[in-house]
């Protein structure tokens, strides 16, 4: 089913006194477009995920507000453009450095479902601000178990060999604590916890994997943190390894996904999946051309299935563009809570279950790694990365070849001077960035494309 048609908005639950769902975002980790079998992904399968895309919506023009993790978590975190908190500036945020936080009193999706009657949980990872300051006890979660940090090996939990960071390792609010076994499980097994607890309130629960981020290891490779010397060995992973995270991930979900029907909870809780931003080395970006780190499609387009029985029609594919952000007020209506005017992301419910037709969005991206600026604005791409400007028309060439800056000059400078009115309303960056040094690697790739079967290796 693909929406289209108009209809109006349906009243959020509270407003209609019919009861509050519960919502469960899952979020995966530096995974590309087409890394679950329902997007494309060739090797493997992930069945879970497919069949919560069968019952659900599937959204094809899914995008992450960045295209590296903290600033995509900030916007996640607020429903705002990242580039309004100091947090949202780290590249990603290595060193979580005094000032460089999310102020305490910003209204959180959390805060906010919190006051709206939800108890709030959040599993995995958080990388936004330091804890146990910033934690995400301090910004609406009413408990959190996980890490901090941007990476952690997969069986020590750690940040890799001699770290002795207060933020690094596994934390229970914000206490460190020790638990054995392979990363993901342990996520999952606590998300089942929260899930299972008896509470008469909905539960907003984020599950934060951070599969399949490196370290790349597969639930058996529990020796391969001890053969290495740094935890990011650029010989480190396969294919093969990373095939076996994606599937481990997926079958985590599926015991997630259990535990709801177990607790009769199924049929009230919305399900969003997606990423933080784009694919990484093994990664398969098809047929987007980029990575994590580059604002071209492949470092910033994402999937993103959402569930919510007797209310989205299952088999739905939606051609709405979207970006991380709009999870936040998307989630305050479907709990019937008051969505501030100052978010900037956009309520999804009335294409997702009213079947009203796509709505134009002006998108906005920095990175300032190699001077990148980017807007979408309907079909059309303005692109900037170092001393190249490009233009493409991405619903008809996501691979972004065909440049149009020639045929369309108007469109050209229009976004251009839009991009530059935007980037004026956020902060500006620091003089150095920790980006700079991690993505100062930006290869020209408009060269001679691969064909439609080919692994995105380019």
């Amino acid at each position: 089913m693909t929406l289209h048609g108009r209809a109006r908005a349906k009243a959020g639950p509270a407003a209609g006194k019919a009861k509050q769902p519960h919502i469960l975002f899952i979020l995966a980790d530096d995974m590309g477009y087409a890394d679950l079998s329902c997007y494309g992904a060739q090797g493997y399968r992930t069945p879970v995920l497919d069949e919560l895309a069968q019952q659900g919506a599937r959204l094809d023009q899914a995008y992450a507000n960045a295209a590296i993790c903290s600033p995509t978590r900030t916007a996640l975190l607020t429903g705002r453009y990242q580039g309004h908190f100091k947090a949202g500036l780290a590249e990603p945020n290595i060193r979580f450095a005094p000032g460089q936080e999310v102020p305490l009193d910003t209204p959180t999706v959390a805060s906010m479902l919190r006051d709206a009657g939800y108890r709030t949980a959040l599993v995995g990872k958080w990388h936004v601000c330091k804890i146990p300051e910033f934690g995400p006890t301090h910004y609406g979660y009413d408990h959190f178990f996980g890490i901090a940090a941007g990476a952690a090996d997969y069986f020590t939990h750690n940040l890799g060999p001699g770290f002795n960071s207060p933020d690094a390792g596994l934390h229970d609010g914000d206490k460190p604590v020790s638990r054995d076994g392979y990363l993901t499980d342990i996520l999952a097994d606590e998300a089942i916890r929260q899930i299972r607890a008896k509470s008469d309130k909905p539960l907003f629960l984020s599950l934060h994997f951070n599969s399949p981020h490196w370290p790349w290891e597969g639930p058996e490779d529990v020796d391969h943190h001890r053969s290495v010397s740094k935890m990011n060995d650029p010989t480190g992973g396969s294919l093969e390894t990373y095939a076996k995270m994606m599937m481990s991930m997926d079958a985590n979900i599926g015991r997630v996904l259990a535990a709801l029907d177990e607790m009769g909870m199924a049929e009230d809780t919305i399900v969003v999946f997606t990423s933080d931003n784009g694919g990484e080395r093994y990664s398969n970006t098809w047929p987007c051309v980029g990575y994590k780190g580059e604002l071209m499609e492949g470092g910033i387009r994402v999937p993103l299935i959402m569930r919510w029985p007797g209310r989205i029609a299952p088999g739905t594919r939606s051609d709405q563009v979207m970006i991380s952000m709009d999870t936040v007020p998307t989630f305050l209506a479907a709990a019937g809570a008051p969505v501030p005017d100052n978010l900037e992301g956009i309520n999804l419910l009335p294409q997702l279950v009213d079947g009203a037709p796509p709505v134009k969005r002006t998108l906005f991206w920095r990175m300032k790694a190699s001077g990148q600026a980017a807007v979408r604005d309907g079909d059309w791409k303005y692109l900037r990365i170092g001393n190249k400007e490009r233009l493409f028309n991405v619903r008809k060439d996501p691979r972004e070849r065909a440049e149009q800056q020639t045929l369309q000059p108007a469109i050209m400078a229009d976004l251009k001077q839009r991009w530059e009115a935007w980037n004026a309303t956020q902060l500006p960056y620091p003089d150095r960035s920790p980006s700079e040094g991690a993505f100062n690697i930006y290869i020209d790739r408009y060269r001679a494309p691969v064909s439609a079967g080919g692994d995105n290796a380019e």
